[in-house]
């Protein structure tokens, strides 16, 4: 036992000593130790600074669809989610959704709890951005649209001032809206928005309520916290051309995948769909789309792992060449050592530690240099989340470090090799 503290006390002993030898090698050759492993550098802060980027959107897109409650279901005519491309023939024709189908499935579906509807322009119709103004302040590219009073329950929407318009201003088709956050500060900044009337499209409507801010930074300002929403059938009074349909279904708790089943079934009949035929439609949920997200984000990692890689690989190219290089220029001192005792598995482990702690320097700048990104992203800016996850600082220790090890290794050995009598005659 005591005999295996021994062998246990000098192999850590072994270790310091290689260790500080490294580091002494470090300090003595700076420059050609930074332009080793400047690719093991590039290849980890690339790796920490894109996983920083990916995982906070990752959160920041969970978070705000989260927000629109965990049983609401969206239920729109063309595949819901982020599309890249452009539509096939057969989704530009499909016919748009009807406020009876939204009406249709509060009633006819057990599932469902509730249901909304939301009217505005098709987009293949639209003229140009939408803007609101009030007095000499304009807000472009605002989300107008019309909708049933049931759109802030269904969407989880909660009203921070005023009210939110009610089945008698629906019915008697009054011009009144509820704004979001951000467009309260664009058109009113310090003055109560309240009983004021913005023009929207040639429009005037009368303010009755403000929105909570919604959760999400990356999405938040092209969407919910810079709508005007109106009574549907104010909306179509004004604009009865405007036909495309977006409905909102909330299920009751528990019940979202029944609900699911349900809608999709309706809408196929509403609809005419064949038995053998795919849907007309989309059916989606905040969980499918921030997996569709997921999967987008997924894509653009393995891309940064494969650049990370090329880094890395160029770095241990480096360290083998400098290793080799540092093995015919200590030749005598290996003689020397292997002449007072050192045997082949001191050497190779003396060169290995050079090797690893070389690389894990550049991958120490790497992560430093990493998490310098992410915060100089938070402060410039802060609408594109950034978060550092342990995990990549792990991976790119871990691959810095395994990068020493392997490209180590054959320099180690040769250095393991040598003839002590050859290596003291070296000159």
């Amino acid at each position: 036992m005591a005999d295996g503290n021994h062998k246990s006390l000098i192999a850590h002993l072994h270790l310091g000593e290689n260790a500080r030898m490294a580091f002494t090698t470090l300090r003595e050759h700076k420059a050609r130790s930074l332009l080793t492993v400047l690719g093991v550098m590039i290849g980890v802060t690339a790796l920490i600074a894109v996983g920083s980027i990916v995982v906070g959107l990752d959160r920041d897109v969970r978070s705000f669809l989260e927000d629109y409650g965990p049983n609401t279901l969206f239920v729109f005519r063309w595949d819901i989610g982020f599309h890249v491309g452009r539509r096939s023939a057969e989704e530009r024709m499909r016919k748009p959704l009807t406020l009876e189908d939204a009406l249709a499935i509060k009633e006819e579906c057990p599932a469902v709890k509730n249901s909304t509807v939301e009217v505005f322009p098709r987009f293949d119709r639209r003229t140009g951005p939408m803007s609101a103004r009030y007095k000499g302040n304009e807000v472009f590219q605002v989300d107008h649209n019309g909708t049933l009073p049931t759109w802030a329950e269904v969407y989880n929407a909660r009203v921070i001032k005023g009210r939110f318009f009610n089945d008698g201003e629906d019915l008697h088709r009054m011009d009144v809206a509820v704004i979001g956050y951000d467009l309260q500060e664009g058109l009113f900044q310090a003055e109560d928005p309240l009983g004021k009337e913005i023009t929207v499209e040639g429009v005037q409507y009368k303010v009755i309520g403000v929105l909570e801010k919604r959760k999400g930074q990356f999405f938040r300002d092209e969407a919910a916290d810079k709508t005007i929403q109106v009574p549907y059938h104010s909306y179509r009074k004004h604009h009865p051309t405007h036909d495309e349909h977006f409905i909102g279904v909330e299920a009751y708790p528990g019940q979202k995948a029944a609900a699911e089943d349900e809608v999709r079934g309706l809408l196929r009949r509403r609809r005419n769909v064949p038995f053998d035929k795919p849907d007309n439609f989309s059916v989606s949920s905040a969980e499918a789309m921030a997996a569709q997200f997921r999967q987008i984000m997924g894509a653009i990692a393995l891309v940064t792992v494969v650049v990370s890689s090329i880094g890395l690989l160029v770095g241990g190219v480096g360290v083998m060449n400098i290793m080799l290089m540092s093995v015919t220029e200590r030749t005598r001192e290996i003689g020397v050592r292997k002449a007072i005792g050192a045997r082949r598995r001191d050497i190779v482990r003396q060169f290995l530690t050079e090797a690893i702690t070389l690389t894990l320097a550049g991958g120490a700048i790497g992560v430093l240099l990493g998490i310098g990104i992410s915060v100089v992203i938070n402060l410039t800016l802060p609408k594109l989340p950034s978060s550092v996850p342990l995990w990549a600082v792990l991976l790119g220790v871990i691959s810095s470090m395994s990068v020493g090890l392997f490209f180590g290794l054959y320099p180690a050995w040769k250095a393991s090799k040598l003839d002590p009598v050859e290596a003291l005659r070296y000159e």
